[in-house]
């Protein structure tokens, strides 16, 4: 028989808040997640100057998808050497030259716009790099954060996480269109300046360094690939992340936004900015929910059910004229991939062992990072044969569709009542209370 959970006493909701904010008192979990939110607004900053730049200095729809591209050829040459490394090497550490590496594109985006270049070649160069930092950035990150809190505090953390990334990404855009009015070197000039502050927090985290050391049997090609076999072994695993792939692959839109916000809503770069950061306001609400109500129960249905609202509201995106209904289709878009990224990092990282958990966390970076730099060049791709509009709208009907196609794939995963962990938790309860 399964048992519901209690309603909270106003004592029980008043401790739950108390240990929902105790996470903040994990040293090295706060270093990291202020560096991380000073990176994502770096990110979010360069992203939309080299989209308004490009697109300035070339007029040509595919040029903003090559923006993707360039990024993406050597993240995924290089990702899942970088899993490797992750299980290998003091994750932290890694994290930190990362962050140096893209301080240091950022002022090669400055000294090319300083020096009055109109080549668009050499911005895809550095973007190039950005790519690579990108590649060995993901694992580390995304392997070192269970190893930062206390095994109880995890769901927090990722919530926090979460919800902290999405306000930076509110801001970064916004911030970013607003100082782009002074010319996109003023924007790589902020940009370069907080990557580097990122580094110096990022060098005060201690903990999560080297959890596992190198074995034997973890050299090699075949280690390499270790990571994919574990994904390819766990349906469940693969359910989740290859869903992401596909429907953000066929539902992104991020790279068409500077000629939607142009072309169609007839805005400027500070309209630009909202636009980008609409996204960010609707997955940030739904962070913040989660840290307050975490999802324990009905996990595949809340998963599913985020990726169904993600492309129903890419269509009504899609369909729209008006800014403000675009700001709330971006908004609802935001709020239902949250959940189904919040159920997925869950569910991977906890399903994962430590000494393979960069490797697995390389894989779930292919998927996310194919689902954005890839979905960008097939967002490209699919407006110049299609043309703007039809293109977003197929991108969300697609979607849903991939959506409905992954609930019959994945059975086991559609109907998941509840993370394998805590399931396995309640029983050890349930014996215990028996003893």
């Amino acid at each position: 028989m399964r048992h519901n959970r209690p309603l909270e006493t106003p004592a029980e909701t008043e401790l739950s808040v108390r240990e929902r904010l105790a996470v903040l008192q994990e040293r090295d979990f706060v270093f990291f997640l202020s560096a991380k939110i000073l990176v994502t607004l770096a990110a979010e900053m360069v992203s939309v100057a080299v989209g308004m730049q490009v697109y300035e200095l070339t007029g040509d729809l595919l040029a903003l998808g090559l923006v993707g591209l360039a990024q993406f050829l050597p993240f995924v040459v290089l990702i899942l050497p970088a899993g490797q490394v992750a299980d290998r090497k003091e994750r932290s550490r890694i994290i930190a030259v990362c962050f140096a590496l893209q301080g240091l594109a950022s002022a090669a985006l400055l000294a090319i716009t300083l020096s009055g270049w109109r080549e668009v070649g050499l911005i895809y160069a550095v973007l190039v790099l950005l790519g690579c930092a990108r590649a060995f950035m993901m694992p580390a990150s995304q392997a070192v954060l269970i190893n930062l809190v206390s095994a109880p505090r995890f769901a927090q953390a990722v919530a926090l996480h979460s919800s902290s990334f999405h306000i930076a990404v509110i801001v970064g855009p916004v911030l970013g269109g607003i100082v782009y009015l002074g010319g996109p070197h003023a924007v790589y000039v902020a940009s370069t300046t907080l990557f580097f502050c990122a580094v110096l927090l990022m060098s005060r985290v201690r903990s999560g360094l080297r959890h596992v050391a190198a074995q034997e049997g973890d050299r090699g090609a075949g280690a390499v690939f270790e990571g994919l076999r574990f994904v390819f072994s766990r349906p469940v695993v693969l359910g989740a992340v290859s869903l992401d792939l596909f429907a953000v692959l066929f539902g992104g839109a991020v790279a068409l936004l500077p000629a939607m916000a142009t072309d169609v809503l007839h805005t400027d770069a500070a309209g630009l900015g909202l636009l980008r950061a609409a996204t960010a306001v609707g997955a940030a609400l739904a962070a913040a929910m989660l840290v307050w109500r975490p999802i324990r129960r009905n996990v595949g249905p809340w998963m599913f059910g985020g990726v169904a609202l993600f492309g129903a509201s890419m269509v009504l995106f899609g369909l729209s004229t008006s800014l403000l209904l675009s700001v709330i289709a971006l908004a609802l878009s935001g709020a239902g991939d949250m959940v189904s990224v919040y159920v997925r990092q869950i569910l991977v990282q906890h399903e994962t062992p430590d000494e393979i958990r960069g490797r697995v966390s390389a894989v779930n970076s292919v998927f996310i990072g194919a689902s954005n730099q890839l979905g960008d060049f097939e967002s490209g791709v699919a407006a110049r044969l299609l043309g703007l509009v039809p293109a977003v709208v197929f991108g969300g009907a697609a979607t849903l569709a991939v959506a409905g196609g992954w609930m019959k794939l994945f059975p086991v995963l559609a109907r998941m009542d509840t993370f394998p962990h805590l399931l396995a938790a309640e029983a050890r309860e349930r014996k215990n209370e028996t003893l």
